[in-house]
């Protein structure tokens, strides 16, 4: 259900839903799961977006909560330079029943600056921590703990379309990605992407 003001500076959304990230219930799992969106624009340059998740993980004979809340903030700060912050924090239970709860956070930073027509280019640094393997489990001490920063030069050829070009470099605490069959502690990767919306 959603409701926007009338001068559509303010929206309010809540969501029924079938779990996290999940079209279908989860075997064995009767409760649904909710979520809130709250999204404040009081001029044209600024976006403010709260949004959260609330459910039960898992089958119901070991089902644990989860709290999750993302935030966001866009500033369009002129015509050709935006900047985006963002912070998520997660929670979960240990096990069910239990007061103690482990811990995801992520905030990231992004600077888009739009130097031609049709172009524009964006740095992103970005941090996640899980340490207890909520989301990215890797059975290392430190869980995933890794620092993300990435580059990429945007061409929109017509207003629907968009070709990037991305490098992305991670750092992790610990060694949690693969290379040549062995674990290292940093991964890169250089991708290209066509997206067109209708």
């Amino acid at each position: 259900m959603t409701y926007t003001t009338d001068d559509n500076k303010f929206t309010v959304a809540g969501f029924y839903l079938n779990g996290w990230q999940r079209i279908a219930r989860q075997d064995g799992n009767n409760k649904p799961a909710g979520g809130l969106q709250l999204t404040w624009k009081p001029g044209d340059k600024v976006t403010l977006n709260y949004s959260n998740y609330l459910g039960i993980e898992g089958a119901d004979s070991v089902a644990v909560r989860r709290f999750y809340h993302n935030f966001y903030a866009i500033f369009q700060l002129t015509n050709q330079f935006g900047l985006t912050a963002g912070f998520d924090y997660g929670m979960q239970q240990k096990v069910k029943g239990s007061n103690e709860h482990n811990e995801v956070i992520s905030p990231v930073i992004i600077a888009q600056y739009k130097f031609a027509n049709k172009w524009a280019m964006a740095g992103r640094f970005e941090y996640y921590k899980d340490k207890n393997g909520i989301f990215i489990a890797t059975a290392t001490p430190n869980g995933f703990n890794t620092k993300g920063y990435s580059l990429n030069i945007d061409y929109s050829p017509i207003p629907n379309a968009l070709v990037r070009l991305e490098g992305k470099v991670y750092d992790s605490e610990d060694a949690v990605f693969v290379r040549n069959e062995n674990p290292v502690r940093n991964n890169s990767a250089l991708t290209g992407s066509i997206a067109v919306s209708f």
